[in-house]
């Protein structure tokens, strides 16, 4: 109770300070009749701009944050009376903590990207606000914008009936193979594994002293990722790690025991993996390198791998447990609490804009991350992409089989639980089995304080 009690508490004080804020990084202008800071009157009775601060993350490689400050200007031409300010902030979790961080200091962000698993998160503790109302004020067209979504990405934009966000960039995890290196151990290039047994074959074949047959990100922060995808595969009835109001966790099952032995072994056992905790940050220069021949990550890295890579690659459906699945992961647009309504306003249209048709498209494009609306794939844009890289369309085609990545209440701690044991476990301090049980202990006393909300 008393964690709630300070929750609620810090709840009323974010929204306290933002009203007392009244814009990202400035204090309320008096003398300004027009209601909102950022405009005000020139000598010839003009309007200056309105600038709105964006936070965004960039957790891929290549060119990401060259294209989102082009977005960024692109809108501010075809808007001259709003300026988008881009701010990079690092990574997904570095941005949650700078947004925290600007918020305490007065200067929150108007808009930012935050993944679509932290929703809970921003509607309990008030960070963001529900885009309902803007979406209900924009009639048929609003609800036509929204339906335009791919179920798929549209499901962890919620929390009960309120819409916290709007995808962006989104993506599932998929499997990049080198096909020169399958060919090399006498492999068929155009058939990747299909299941774990045939990935463990195969990755015992493309294991030389040089390279390593597959590899996967185990540190924290995309541990979870991945282990989501695996729990879904072995899952004997499609279960998450968590249930659907993020209240709970399903760490410890024996069919998620069973996940992370497989893991243990493809490092201890097998010897196809790189022991200890291999780095997200490090997977696709490794395979663009040739010191691994198969990894899992995002196809928000399909542009750079595709770019990058001296050699044919290939990209596939994560390998089969009992069943075949994948976890959708990645960003989504947010809007502050407490901002005023033309900022309000000034934001949505931002949104609006760099979630339309042909700028979504041109960012998939670009990126390599999945087209998030429907009609993204009508363009010409988008079919003359994939019919000239076909492992473009390899996250879409796997859709309909992913599910969101582990998203519960306090999401920032449940990931830190989970990837904490799960390093112990590929470490040596914990088995499988202890490391889930003791996970799934603290994360139950985690959410105990969310049950009543």
């Amino acid at each position: 109770m008393k964690k709630l009690l300070s929750l609620l508490l810090a709840v009323v004080m974010i929204v306290g300070l933002f009203a007392a804020c009244g814009k990202s990084g400035q204090t309320p202008n008096t003398t300004n009749t027009g209601g909102s800071t950022g405009t005000g009157s020139n000598s010839g009775g003009a309007k200056n701009p309105l600038k709105l601060t964006f936070y965004y993350p960039v957790n891929v490689g290549g060119s990401a944050a060259a294209l989102i400050d082009q977005i960024c200007a692109d809108f501010s031409a075809q808007n001259p009376d709003i300026v988008i300010e881009p701010v990079y902030t690092g990574n997904y979790d570095d941005t949650v903590t700078k947004i925290q961080t600007a918020i305490q200091g007065g200067t929150p962000p108007d808009v930012f990207i935050s993944l679509a698993t932290q929703r809970f998160t921003m509607e309990s503790t008030g960070m963001a606000m529900p885009l309902n109302d803007l979406i209900a004020a924009d009639g048929e067209e609003g609800q036509k914008y929204l339906n335009d979504f791919l179920e798929g990405f549209m499901l962890d934009s919620y929390v009960g009936d309120k819409i916290m966000s709007i995808p962006f960039q989104r993506s599932t995890m998929i499997l990049y193979y080198n096909k020169d290196a399958f060919r090399e151990v006498g492999l068929d290039p155009e058939k990747p594994p299909e299941n774990w047994d045939q990935l463990v074959e195969y990755a015992l074949k493309l294991t030389n002293d040089k390279r390593y047959g597959v590899g996967l990100a185990l540190n924290s922060g995309s541990a979870q990722w991945a282990f989501t995808g695996f729990a879904l595969q072995n899952s004997v009835d499609g279960r998450n790690l968590m249930s659907d109001d993020g209240k709970q966790v399903y760490f410890d099952t024996p069919e998620n025991v069973e996940a992370l032995q497989f893991w243990l072994d493809l490092q201890n056992k097998y010897k196809v993996m790189a022991p200890g905790i291999v780095q997200w940050t490090d997977l696709p220069t490794q395979f663009i390198n040739g010191e691994v021949a198969m990894i899992y990550h995002t196809t928000g890295n399909m542009s750079n791998i595709s770019n990058n890579a001296k050699f044919d690659f290939g990209a596939s459906f994560l390998p089969a447990g009992k069943r075949i699945a994948a976890p959708t992961g990645g960003g989504n647009f947010y809007i502050s609490s407490g901002i005023s309504e033309e900022r309000q306003q000034a934001a949505w249209k931002f949104i609006k804009y760099a979630t339309s048709t042909e700028v979504a498209a041109k960012w998939s494009l670009d990126t390599g991350y999945v087209p998030t609306r429907k009609s993204c794939f009508e363009t010409d844009m988008i079919k003359n992409y994939y019919a000239e890289l076909p492992q473009a369309s390899v996250a879409f085609k796997q859709l309909p089989y992913a599910k969101p990545e582990l998203t519960t209440y306090n999401a920032a701690e449940i990931w830190r639980i989970l990837n904490d044991h799960i390093q112990a476990a590929v470490t040596g301090e914990m088995t499988a089995a202890e490391a889930l049980r003791e996970a799934q202990e603290q994360a139950t006393e985690v959410l105990s304080e969310y049950q009543d909300f």
